[in-house]
């Protein structure tokens, strides 16, 4: 992971206390986030309820989207691993009501398989 693989736009992980400390505004209470992943300026976090898509968008990056995704509304998820020479891995979601699937980028050596495990636990555990 470096400065490569940002600018790449590839997902590194980052401390989920760092995270939660920044979006304490908009959990609900008893919610707790599990994984992180930042790119650029933009997270992608998983919490015990939900996915959470936060987009700066903009030069100075004052303007942010944060997109909320209740596990229950995930009805179908992928990844693909890194390969020999493929040096990143994919996460597809794809979300009720839109018909393209979501795609996130992860570099070689972030938890894709974590990532996997917590929406598999998540999604067929309900």
């Amino acid at each position: 992971m470096g400065i490569m693989d940002t600018l790449a736009g590839r997902q590194q992980a980052v401390s989920a206390e760092e995270v939660a400390a920044e979006l304490q505004p908009f959990l609900v209470e008893g919610e707790t986030v599990e994984r992180a992943f930042r790119v650029f300026r933009d997270l992608l976090v998983f919490t015990d309820r939900r996915l959470i898509s936060i987009d700066r968008q903009g030069v100075t990056g004052k303007k942010v989207d944060h997109r909320s995704i209740p596990y229950v509304n995930i009805t179908m998820f992928s990844k693909e691993s890194a390969g020999m020479f493929d040096l990143d891995a994919e996460l597809k979601l794809w979300i009720r009501g839109f018909p393209e699937p979501l795609k996130f980028e992860f570099n070689k050596d972030a938890p894709i398989n974590d990532v996997y495990r917590v929406l598999s636990n998540h999604i067929l555990a309900s």
